[in-house]
This record gives C-alpha cells, structure tokens and sequence, in this order.
C-alpha cells in the first residue's frame, strides 16, 4: 500500500509574542555534531518538561540551525536551498556585522524562569561540545514597545498571512514547513536618542509616538525606518517578515537595546530591508535609526520543521 504523505509539523514560529524571551546564539566545537543531533532530537521533550510544571505561561523554543553547522552535520542530505553565512554590510556610515554563530534558541514565555530553566538544560547537554556566543535576557516593555519608545512590529502578518510569510512551501519541497531566521542584537545610545524632540523621534521612525500611527507619505522622509523596510515584488505587492523583538537592558553596564529577529520563507526578504538600512536605497540614504543603534551581531540560521529534528532521515518521506 502506498505511504500517504503527511503535512510535517512545524515549529512554533507563529506563538503570540512573549513577555520574557531567552534569545541563545550558541558554536559547536568539532566533534560536538553528534551532541547537538541528539539535543535537537530531543528538544520538544526537554521543552514540555518545563513547560508542563507552569502550562499557562506557554514556553516554547524554536531552534536554528546556521549553514556551517548544517554541512558538517547533514552532509549526506539536502541542504534548503537559501541558507548560507549572514552576509555582512558596509554602508558609507554604518556595518551590519556577521559573527559566529552555529545554533539559534529562541526561547519565550510569560516568564523568565521557564525560559532560563529550558536554556540552562540545553546548554547542560551540549557541556563541553558548545560555547555560548551570545545571550539575551529580553522583557516585554510596556506596550509592547522598544526602549526607544516606539511600537515594535505592528506591521507583523497575522493568521494565514503570516504563515505564508513566514513558512517555506512547495518551492523547496524537502524543507516545507520550515524558516529562515535573521538575528541582530542593536545598541541604543540612549542619551542621544534623548536629546531629539518626540517630532524628531517621529521622523527618524516614521511613527506617531504616543498613538503608533504610520507617517503620511508626504511627512514621512524617505530614509526613515518604516520607509527604509517597505519591500515590493515586481508587482507591487509588499513583502513582509515576522519580527519577535524584544527589548533588553542593564542599567549597572548602561547597555540598551533591541534584539531583532525575523522570520521569513525567504531570507533575502529580510537581507533586502538590511541593506535598505545599511547601504540606502537609493545609497547612500541610510536608516536614519541607525545613528542611534548600532548593530553588533548577525547571524542566518534556518529553522527545519519539529519532525526534521526529531528525524532527519525520516521526514523527509513522511
């Protein structure tokens, strides 16, 4: 009889946004890609274990999985077909710097204990095979907004839009289900973003403050955030990504910040908004928030689909 071929299962990209979130860039040692396939296969296991002591607080963990690290550990197989190195920019004023970067775990919840438990189990099973490269503790800051002030993603896709967006389909049939995942972590220079005027803050986002409404096109200036990451197809028709930022700060180091992440189906979605904001478009017109925030990480991963990682020989033919 033949096999009936079923949907694959997909991680959870589209949960609601979280008000504590564990953002874990993680490189794995030579030798350690044995570790890491059994970590990931038994991921979904280790995160209802935690989950299950609070279910209300509706922890979950996405994990990725950056182009190197895929060759050295699925070399036998395919490999999605947009997945690569973050690739760097450098604008006449501003860089959007790669860093190393082999494992994503985007951990979330509505509290920051889960995530912290979920991630220090993690990190205790790749012991002595991985190294943390970075971490961020980010927080729910009011209305969902960023330490800037301003609403952060309320141009996200929602429901069957969102999945379409965020999703790969049909186009590469081996890794449907699965996505692309872009991370940056930015620096505010808080006393400088101070010293503008709310109608300054404006223009620079392209935002209202108070009410977070867009800009008219006859206000809003054409290096702006909001302009600077609205991307057309030959058509016409935007093309969106799904951001999950959060916000982070210490006040004892003056560290301010937001950790920026995207889903897509596509990457260079997101890589075309990256060098609309690093390199102008038209050049050199860069975002004009970036002389406020600095970038100091980036990283490309793809996040395969729940079935992948718990079996990546099998999924393929489910």
């Amino acid at each position: 009889m033949a096999r009936v071929k079923r949907q694959a299962i997909s991680q959870e990209l589209l949960a609601p946004p979280a008000r504590a979130a564990i953002f874990l860039t993680v490189t794995v040692r030579p030798g350690g890609e044995d570790v890491v396939l059994d970590l990931l296969g038994d991921l979904a296991g280790l995160t209802r274990s935690v989950a299950f002591r609070v279910p209300e607080a509706s922890l979950s963990c996405v994990a990725g999985i950056g182009a190197e690290l895929w060759d050295r550990m699925y070399a036998d197989g395919p490999r999605p077909a947009y997945l690569h190195p973050f690739q760097p920019l450098t604008g006449e004023a501003h860089t959007a710097v790669s860093t190393p970067g082999d494992l994503l775990f985007h951990l979330r919840a509505e509290r920051l204990d889960l995530c912290f438990e979920l991630s220090r189990l993690v990190m205790g099973r790749l012991a002595d095979h991985a190294d943390v490269a970075d971490e961020v503790h980010g927080f729910r800051y009011f209305d969902e907004r960023d330490l800037l002030g301003f609403v952060d993603g309320s141009e996200n896709p929602t429901g069957r839009t969102a999945a379409e967006t965020v999703f790969v389909g049909q186009e590469d049939p081996p890794f449907a289900g699965g996505s692309y995942v872009i991370v940056q972590k930015y620096l505010h220079d808080l006393e400088a973003w101070g010293r503008l005027t709310v109608e300054q803050q404006e223009l620079v986002v392209g935002r209202t403050k108070l009410d977070n409404v867009e800009l008219s096109d006859e206000v809003k200036p054409p290096d702006s955030h909001v302009a600077a990451n609205v991307i057309e197809d030959a058509d016409g028709n935007e093309r969106r990504i799904l951001r999950d930022n959060l916000p982070f700060g210490q006040v004892g180091t003056q560290e301010f910040g937001t950790y920026f992440i995207g889903y897509a189906a596509d990457p260079g979605v997101t890589e075309q908004m990256l060098r609309n904001m690093f390199l102008g478009n038209p050049p050199p017109h860069h975002d004009r928030i970036l002389d406020f925030s600095t970038a100091v990480t980036g990283c490309l991963f793809f996040a395969p689909t729940a079935d992948f990682l718990d079996d990546p020989d099998s999924a393929s033919l489910s």
